[in-house]
């Protein structure tokens, strides 16, 4: 029974594992958005409008590590 209970979290945090990284890269594009007075639904809005196909992942690791990139895509 152990064993049952072992199962359901697992599954459980692995649901919300996912929930947490998405909230987690919504912050770092929202903060390398703050300096270019923009909000991230609108610059979420204004790449799916220009049909770029970059995730949110992509787009953290982007802001994170290679900002002046970051700029070029937001200047789009």
């Amino acid at each position: 029974e152990a064993l049952l209970h072992a199962w359901v979290y697992a599954f459980q945090h692995r649901k919300k594992k996912k929930g947490e990284f998405r909230a987690l890269w919504n912050v770092k594009i929202s903060g390398a958005l703050s300096g270019h007075h923009l909000s991230y639904s609108k610059f979420v809005n204004a790449l799916n409008q220009k049909k770029i196909g970059l995730n949110r992942k992509i787009l953290a690791t982007i802001a994170e590590h290679h900002p002046k990139f970051f700029d070029k895509i937001v200047a789009e």
